[in-house]
């Protein structure tokens, strides 16, 4: 019966991904907090999950002409180097890598709070 509510979690993760945001912003945390499943291993089945979807995706970006090469080495180098020294963080423990995905998660509603309240200041003028 336990797999129902695997299922459920990634269900709601692929709803998310459908509609532009990362699935595991949610699928993650449900695995985590809900499903007890330990951090490092959810973070591998989101992995799994996000990389044939992505690769089919960038193929069809790519197809339509979608993709600007120019700023490809302006976004490469800096995520080549994040994963290089989350490595590091990965291979310690997953209480540590819990904390850097929570702290990862405020940043992103912190900045989506701060857009929106910008948002919401220039539409008035």
């Amino acid at each position: 019966m336990q797999w129902l509510w695997f299922a459920a979690a990634g269900i709601c993760g692929g709803v998310l991904a459908g509609m532009g945001m990362g699935g595991g912003t949610l699928t993650i945390p449900i695995l985590v907090l809900l499903l007890s499943v330990d951090q490092l291993t959810a973070q591998f089945a989101n992995l799994i999950a996000f990389l044939p979807t992505g690769a089919a995706a960038l193929g069809v970006h790519l197809k339509n002409g979608l993709v600007e090469r120019a700023p490809l080495p302006w976004v490469l180098l800096p995520a080549l180097a994040a994963t290089a020294a989350t490595s590091f963080f990965a291979a310690d423990s997953s209480e540590v890598l819990g904390k850097l995905y929570g702290g990862f998660l405020v940043l992103i509603a912190l900045g989506g709070l701060i857009g929106g309240v910008a948002a919401n200041f220039s539409a008035r003028k």
